[in-house]
């Protein structure tokens, strides 16, 4: 079987995969910067050099690739598909006869592949460059910063130093009033150096830091461990030039990375799972040892010996102890000194049991994360591809291409997409809310999204119409028009009010039967409704004689019977009975409960609004009635 590759899959493909490569490493500069900003302020100023610098974008690139892929697949989408709608080529597919899920099969193809090649890089090399890149981070952290010590503030980046500079010339490099305290040697020992000019330098090794004072004063205190007086001597020196040598690491050293061994995004699948597994075990195990601990010590139970037994055998031991009088026969100091006691001891176990219970706390939380950890690395992965059939059916709806429009609805899509996937992630490691469900939130909410803006793209029906959707949160809620009838300038025929009477009659006797018949102002029985009842054409007919007889006295020149139109209500013919003409949807309406007391509630609802329209139709068929009587007199 040989693969064919049609000319329509390599235009589709080209057109996407142009945008694709543009898209993607936008996206994933943008990412790169943000995660940059978040750790500028402590990188820079310390002298790193371009080859670890390097590093960390490289590693950083690495890292954010799954997350980029997903926003670029989005944006990709939407723009291929905008240009193909906005340039007429999408609407020459589908005149040819060409679905559009034929035309987007070959990026389906390539989008699974992304798919796999976003898992691989979460499973296999992002750990490994995860490690790497923490590593690299804390090393930075760690490097000592250039010397550049801020004016008017006390600069602390120095071990055992405390160093402020009053003012500090940039040229020359001289500083005016400089105040050192040296407590390298512990706070007791403290030194205290005050120079009114100085200047800095560094050794050739960036070892060490070569301190020039002039004219200034040294503090030192000469309290020995022999020494316990309060009033401790000290010794004073005035100089006018000193030099001082501080050890000062100004380079840049790479720290072992064994220290990430327990983070879970430096782990793979299996590693993960394992982890999962010591972790549980570890946790079950302290948990029980601090059960058996508190089950001796704090509720620990009394054991009698057998002298106890055989005196409460015979009576010369109570069964029951009296702590209240035993209490009241102390003194004051033998109560006072048993509160006390009992105060301390409370306070230790409350003290002990909060400590035990947020290590116990920890050990949860440590296999929380661990577990979405696990997951999400499905979850991002499958995202590569829900993205597409979001961007892909959403681009060929709205028709624009560039990065205009596409980029405002990719933004607010991923937006929503962050906001649902942190927030419910946040919440599922914190215990409120099953991982699973937490960590697939934003799947389980876009999914559908894809599918049918896919479906409706595939269809060619109208998305983003908005009378439909009102027409049906009007249909939801129950809302209805209101008639506005005015008199006719032109009229061919007059109505025939001996006819109309008699219907309006029937009219009135049919709602006044039905109201007798169904009690529309009582609640409803649950059961009735969705699996007894079915659908009523009484509600139907009524409604349609009565939008017959409206049209005939449409044709009126009487203003009054004209007015009496306008009160009758245009009503809803089956929303007080089942929710559906199906028995089987009934019934499954019926079952699922919450969705079933909506549909109990609405039918409530209708049915009393049912009572008052049928009513006000009666009364105001008399008022016609009365209308038509009075003309035939004036008539006559």
């Amino acid at each position: 079987m040989k693969l064919r590759i049609k000319k329509l899959d390599i235009f589709v493909l080209k057109s996407f995969l142009l945008l694709f490569c543009g898209t993607f490493f936008i996206c994933l500069f943008i990412f790169m910067m943000q995660f940059l900003w978040r750790y500028v302020d402590e990188l820079v100023g310390k002298g790193l050099e371009i080859g670890v610098l390097a590093q960390f974008f490289f590693y950083s690139g690495i890292t954010l690739i799954p997350v980029s892929l997903p926003l670029a697949i989005l944006l990709a989408a939407l723009m291929t598909f905008g240009n193909f709608g906005e340039k007429f080529e999408l609407l020459s597919m589908k005149a040819a006869g060409i679905p559009l899920l034929r035309i987007i099969r070959p990026l389906i193809i390539f989008c699974v592949m992304l798919c796999g090649m976003s898992f691989y890089f979460q499973n296999v090399v992002a750990p490994k460059a995860q490690t790497k890149l923490w590593t690299l981070l804390v090393s930075m952290k760690q490097t000592s910063p250039e010397l550049d010590i801020p004016e008017g503030v006390f600069y602390s980046d120095i071990d055992g130093y405390n160093i402020y500079v009053k003012k500090k010339d940039r040229e020359t490099g001289i500083m005016k009033d400089l105040l050192i305290y040296n407590f390298s040697e512990g706070f007791e020992n403290a030194h205290i150096i005050w120079a009114s000019e100085g200047s800095m330098e560094m050794t050739a090794d960036k070892q060490h830091l070569f301190l020039h004072l002039y004219n200034g004063e040294q503090f030192e205190n000469l309290k020995s461990q022999s020494i316990s007086s309060k009033n401790v001597p000290y010794r004073r020196e005035t100089f006018r030039e000193k030099h001082i040598i501080i050890e000062f690491d100004g380079g840049f050293s790479m720290v072992d990375g064994g220290f990430l061994s327990e983070r879970s995004d430096a782990k793979n699948m299996k590693q993960i799972s394992e982890s999962i597994d010591s972790l549980t075990y570890k946790a079950d195990s302290t948990g029980r040892a601090i059960f058996n601990d508190v089950k001796r010590s704090t509720y620990r139970k009394n054991s009698l010996t057998e002298r106890d037994s055989t005196r409460m055998s015979e009576g010369t031991l109570p069964t029951y102890i009296n702590v209240d009088s035993l209490f009241n026969a102390y003194t004051l100091s033998e109560k006072e000194k048993t509160l006390k006691t009992a105060t301390d001891r409370i306070s230790t176990l409350t003290s002990d049991w909060k400590v035990k219970n947020m290590q116990m706390a920890d050990a949860d939380k440590n296999i929380r994360r661990h577990q979405s950890d696990w997951h999400k690395k499905i979850t991002l992965s499958l995202s590569c591809l829900i993205f597409f059939f979001i961007g892909a059916p959403l681009g060929a709806i709205i028709r624009k291409g560039g990065l205009g429009l596409p980029v405002v609805i990719s933004v607010i899509i991923f937006v929503l997409y962050y906001i649902i996937d942190s927030g419910s992630t946040r919440v599922a490691r914190s215990g409120e809310m099953n991982i699973i469900l937490g960590v697939w939130m934003s799947t389980l909410v876009l999914a559908p999204i894809g599918f049918f803006f896919t479906y409706k793209s595939n269809k060619d029906s109208v998305v983003f119409n908005l009378e439909v959707y009102v027409n049906f949160f009007r249909w939801l809620l129950g809302m209805r028009p209101k008639r506005h009838l005015f008199k006719k300038e032109v009229i061919i025929e007059d109505p025939d009010y001996a006819k109309i009477y008699s219907d309006i009659t029937d009219i009135s006797r049919r709602c006044q039967e039905y109201l007798d018949t169904h009690r529309l102002g009582s609640a409803p029985n649950y059961y009735r409704i969705f699996f007894v009842d079915g659908p009523s054409n009484a509600i139907a007919e009524i409604s349609e004689k009565t939008e017959t007889v409206i049209e005939e006295l449409s044709n009126s020149k009487d203003g009054t019977i004209l007015n009496l139109l306008n009160y009758y209500p245009i009503l809803s013919t089956q929303a007080h009975k089942s929710p559906s003409d199906l028995r089987w949807l009934n019934i499954i309406l019926g079952v699922c409960i919450p969705v079933g007391l909506f549909f109990y509630f609405r039918i409530w609802m209708f049915g009393l609004r049912l009572e008052k329209d049928l009513n006000k139709i009666i009364q105001n068929n008399i008022n016609i009635q009365e209308r038509i009587k009075k003309q035939s007199l004036d008539t006559l």
